[in-house]
């Protein structure tokens, strides 16, 4: 049974292995739909009916135990902290040869 939505782009099953080795097999749902409640596109009845579909194939799999939603990574915003300009911190340095110069 796999789980299809038109509001996912994509889902994979995936395995997670806790700290005691007990293995539980997670839904991962990538989608387009704004995922942060605090952002100007946020439409939580989107979010409300992917989620909903989600924890409905949960509820149907013998084998599936847990879902997760998430954007793709090319959509993710950095924190306000990763855009400031640090000067020096990024910018490489290259050392030159510290071998004595043959003559």
């Amino acid at each position: 049974m796999t789980f299809s939505h038109p509001l996912a782009r994509s889902t994979k099953v995936f395995v997670a292995h806790s700290h005691h080795g007990m293995e539980q097999q997670i839904l991962v749902i990538v989608t387009t739909v704004e995922l942060d409640p605090q952002s100007g596109r946020y439409k939580k009845r989107l979010v409300e009916k992917l989620s909903a579909a989600a924890r409905d194939y949960v509820a149907r799999s013998d084998r599936v135990t847990a879902f997760l939603l998430m954007n793709p990574p090319k959509d993710w915003q950095q924190p306000a902290e990763a855009r400031r300009y640090h000067p020096g911190v990024a910018n490489a340095v290259s050392v030159r040869d510290a071998s004595p110069s043959s003559v």
